[in-house]
Parts: C-alpha cells; sequence; structure tokens
C-alpha cells in the first residue's frame, strides 16, 4: 500500500500518519 511505501522511504511522518501501528513506525526509524 501506500503507507509502505513511505516506510520504505524512511518519512517520520509515516508513524503519526499510521499510530495505530507501532511495528510499522520502528520501521520508519529504522530506515532513517
Amino acid at each position: 500500500r501506500k503507507n509502505y511505501i513511505r516506510i520504505l522511504t524512511g518519512d517520520k511522518v509515516t508513524v503519526q500518519l499510521t499510530p495505530y501501528d507501532l511495528t510499522k513506525g520502528r520501521i520508519s526509524f529504522r530506515a532513517r
């Protein structure tokens, strides 16, 4: 999904957009 692509880019905004998904938010931080 579009959200998945944003996580790969390493955008911290994704964490705020997906507060219900803490696992995905953590991935975003690691990508950075």
